[in-house]
């Protein structure tokens, strides 16, 4: 089973950017896609983005336009660049790895951004 470890977040003021980083102890090029998700306190986890093996991607409404997902396979590595950030992407954010049915999350990493 491979693990994930995300880096990355912190504190940031509103319309401040972030680049998150998922470390990936598998052969990502294997996963059906890899993604972002995102819980902020008190709310269930969402998703936020993804990238399939064919690096197509998809991203949730919120965030489109602002976040940008890419991998790159020889590192074993996801990327999320946060742009324009807002308070309400507050979140503890979760690097997921899918293969078919299964899913696998990192620990998470704290993205605050202030008003």
């Amino acid at each position: 089973q491979v693990q994930l470890v995300e880096s990355g977040g912190g504190w940031v003021q509103a319309g401040g950017s972030l680049r998150l980083t998922c470390l990936v102890s598998g052969n990502i090029a294997s996963a059906d896609s890899m993604g972002w998700y995102r819980q902020a306190l008190g709310k269930q986890r969402e998703f936020v983005a993804n990238i399939r093996s064919n690096n197509s991607t998809s991203y949730a409404v919120p965030v489109k336009g602002r976040f940008a997902i890419s991998r790159d396979n020889a590192k074993n590595t996801v990327y999320l660049e946060m742009n324009s950030l807002k308070p309400e992407d507050t979140a503890v954010y979760y690097c997921a790895a899918i293969f078919g049915l299964s899913v696998t999350y990192g620990q998470g990493t704290q993205v605050t951004v202030s008003s």
